[in-house]
């Protein structure tokens, strides 16, 4: 499912499309070829950071910048890993690509591996994923076998192994630091910076850590051209963004939208709007960690990072959960701080011991026996969590709390007040996706 410019949904799904054999019928492998045989990979770097591409991961990095940290020809191994722990909830836009377009992902990482003077490359997957690590590891299996990865590829002196390595689940591991710290073996930790993982990452080597989405684009870029690339979308939001809707909404599924398109537009009129034809309370545009953003908020706002940014919300990681009336924020809060608490790794102390106190204020106020300083104690902890812990995670449940109390501080007043919802006895329903 589409919207505007195609880029990474740009052929038609198909029981044989994640092949090679259909990838190829697709020019697949073809630009990888030329960058091989015409481009210097300082060329390649340079086309990335003239396409003005931001991490499509959350935090919205310029890649180019990022790349642009690696020495080139310093003696030492570096290395690229691509970040498929896809683990936010409402977020499963990756996922498409790893299911449909496997080959993709693969030559993008090996345009990339050349241009960072990479040997070793990894594909840190979410372990929940089955069918997801299947198809990429068929897909990397195809490529061995055709020449595509390895020793000399394509008959150059271009050399690079791919490896897929599979995560246990912890929700923390998205977080780059976190992911190189267990590749390496360990306890899925996040590491306190600086040093900067361009600088020392991945066994204490200059590592490049691109989110799926991010690197996918990397074949239609030097294809294409950087200038060209960022003549679509807006000039500080290039390109499109593969959006992940989910919740109270009619057709939910994976969308590619140009940055630009009207929120409104994008989910009435591409998505069907509001499931049953309800009413829409608000949305999570982008992953649980970005503040909800009411259906008047939404109306004179366009997809891409400036206008949802100055909407007090963001892009995040492209997980759009459609929220309908009728539904109890406070039950919501609920969800969302039993699976920060859940997901907490334990390491920082605010991070560790916050998440679950707000859990326990939370639990406490819907067994009907909140307190008067609840809202206040919830909001302290957030805010003295933000900026404190070695990575966002503290930060962002903080985030989403404190967008809800902001929005819908009177659900949370009244269920104090009187032990029970303010929806009590109209429908009480939780996003879902």
């Amino acid at each position: 499912m589409t919207a505007g410019r195609k880029i990474i949904m740009d052929f038609e799904v198909t029981p044989t499309s994640h092949t090679l054999a259909d990838y190829r019928a697709r020019r697949g492998y073809q630009v990888l070829e030329r960058a091989l045989a015409e481009l210097r990979p300082e060329q390649v770097t340079k086309e990335v950071a003239a396409s003005g591409i931001l991490g499509h991961g959350g935090a919205a990095f310029p890649a180019g910048r990022k790349w642009g940290v690696i020495k080139l020809n310093d003696e030492q191994p570096h290395y690229l890993c691509a970040n498929a722990d896809e683990g936010e909830p409402g977020t499963f836009k990756d996922r498409w690509i790893l299911e449909n377009a496997p080959h993709l992902l693969i030559e993008s990482m090996l345009i990339s591996a050349y241009a960072l003077q990479v040997r070793h490359a990894f594909v840190y997957i979410r372990g929940e994923f089955d069918l997801p690590y299947r198809r990429l590891q068929a897909a990397v299996d195809e490529a061995y076998a055709a020449g595509l990865l390895g020793e000399r590829i394509l008959g150059t002196d271009f050399s690079c192994d791919l490896f897929v390595y599979r995560g246990a689940g912890s929700y923390v591991c998205g977080e780059a630091s976190a992911l190189i710290t267990s590749i390496e073996g360990k306890k899925g930790y996040p590491r306190n910076r600086p040093p900067r993982l361009t600088v020392r990452g991945l066994y204490q080597r200059p590592t490049v850590i691109n989110n799926v989405e991010t690197l996918s684009n990397v074949r239609a870029i030097v294809e294409m051209g950087g200038d060209a690339f960022k003549r679509i979308g807006t000039p500080k939001s290039p390109g499109t963004q593969l959006v992940s809707i989910s919740g109270h909404v009619e057709r939910p599924g994976v969308y590619e939208i140009e940055y630009g398109t009207p929120l409104a537009k994008f989910i009435y009129d591409e998505c069907g709007g509001v499931l049953g034809g309800g009413k829409l309370k608000c949305i999570v545009p982008g992953g649980i960690s970005t503040k909800v953003l009411t259906a008047a908020d939404i109306e004179p706002l366009t997809y891409d990072h400036a206008s949802l940014t100055a909407a007090g919300s963001g892009v995040g990681s492209g997980g759009m959960v459609v929220i309908a009336e009728g539904t109890c924020m406070v039950r919501l809060l609920q969800i969302l701080l039993r699976f920060y608490h859940h997901e907490s790794c334990g390491q920082c102390t605010p991070c560790r011991e916050g998440m679950g106190w707000m859990h326990r204020v939370i639990d406490r106020i819907v067994a009907g026996q909140g307190r008067p300083g609840d809202i206040e104690q919830l909001i302290r902890i957030s805010k003295a969590n933000d900026g404190t812990t070695i990575c966002g995670m503290g930060d962002a449940a903080g985030y989403a709390t404190l967008g809800i109390l902001a929005k819908y501080r009177d659900e949370f007043e009244y269920w104090i007040e009187h032990g029970r919802s303010k929806l009590q006895g109209r429908i009480e329903v939780a996003a879902h996706g």
